[in-house]
């Protein structure tokens, strides 16, 4: 039976950040745009002798003002023109240069605003319908900024990370490394369907606070029931509660650092080693893999892209000491400790 798809919420489309906010772009254009409006008006005011009106002979403020608009415009209607060499020398040197980057900065508003804008709605729409095995964070705070950065470290395409989180700061920081975003609540059903969460490769869930953190959990085991769940907790007694409401793998940062507080009291190097197995930027690295079809029937110890750990055979844990590692079987999982430079398996 084939799963069914939570309803995409078009109305939350995802953005991408923009350096100035849309009011303070269009104003210091428009600002520049007067401005030059302003110089040129200035300029022919002090060259009004230079100016012939066919009307009525007389150049007054308002004719240099009108002449500006249609001049700057490239209208031009006639009835006023510059008539000695001095005011066609400043029409051609100095006018038409202003005249032409006026109509850039009115042109360049226009894409800016009508056509790139929607261009931009309309590909981000396209790239939200068609989002696919991609990594959903849902909050961006210490955790979650810790795992989006060492996820582009280990290789990941920052485009294929979306980052929800309620509050925009945080968004403009994962937008800078290339993330899509999205403002939202994560415990929201539509929310979580406007990125596609069924369709996600992995979920990581880190709201700062244990309570949200579950509730996030169950919202997005609700609307996404085949995909891996990791969530960070920092209280003991939530672990339980975070399984129960569907999480895979549940983190507790207070009781890593504790372990590699106690590992440093029991050798210098013991902490050093294990925060150089968490990340990508060490010597070595833990990897979770499948087992390859040439290795089916070896033992554990064998296996040549890396130091053999544990198999995870079905819900059993067994470690590289048991009897059970002697020979590896079809649907094993290897977790490994590999160098760094080691990330594939054996051709199957």
């Amino acid at each position: 039976m084939s799963k069914r798809r939570p309803p995409l919420a078009l109305t939350k489309p995802l953005r991408r950040a923009v350096d100035l906010p849309v009011w303070a772009d269009v104003a210091l254009r428009l600002g520049g745009a007067f401005a030059l409006v302003f110089f040129v008006v200035i300029i022919h005011w002090i060259d009004r002798d230079g100016l012939k009106d066919t009307h009525d002979g007389a150049v007054s403020f308002l004719d240099v003002f009108y002449f500006t608009m249609i001049s700057i415009t490239t209208t031009g209607f006639g009835d006023i023109a510059p008539v000695s060499d001095k005011s066609r020398l400043i029409e051609a040197v100095i006018v038409t240069p202003i005249r032409f980057a006026v109509i850039f900065i009115f042109v360049g508003t226009a894409y800016n605003f009508i056509i790139k804008r929607s261009w931009e709605t309309w590909r981000m729409k396209r790239i939200q319908e068609r989002l696919a095995d991609h990594i959903v964070v849902l909050g961006y705070g210490v955790s979650g900024s810790e795992a989006v950065q060492e996820l582009i470290e280990r290789g990941t395409d920052p485009s294929c990370i979306v980052v929800v989180d309620p509050s925009g700061g945080r968004l403009r920081l994962a937008e800078q490394v290339g993330c899509n975003v999205l403002e939202g609540d994560a415990t929201r059903d539509e929310t979580l369907a406007a990125v596609r969460i069924d369709l996600a490769r992995a979920i990581l869930i880190s709201a700062g606070r244990d309570d949200t953190t579950i509730l996030i959990v169950l919202t997005a085991r609700h609307v996404a029931p085949g995909v891996p769940i990791t969530a960070v907790v920092r209280a003991d007694d939530n672990e339980l509660l975070a399984r129960q409401a569907g999480a895979d793998n549940v983190i507790n940062p207070v009781r890593f650092t504790g372990l590699l507080l106690a590992g440093s009291a029991e050798g210098q190097h013991i902490a050093e080693y294990m925060s150089d197995l968490a990340s990508v930027g060490g010597r070595v690295q833990l990897i979770e893999r499948p087992v390859a079809a040439s290795e089916i029937g070896k033992p554990l110890e064998q296996i040549h892209t890396g130091k053999g750990l544990r198999i995870y055979r079905g819900d059993k844990a067994i470690g590289f000491w048991e009897a059970e590692a002697h020979s590896l079987e079809p649907g094993d999982i290897i977790v490994e400790i590999a160098a760094t430079c080691v990330k594939e398996a054996p051709a199957d």
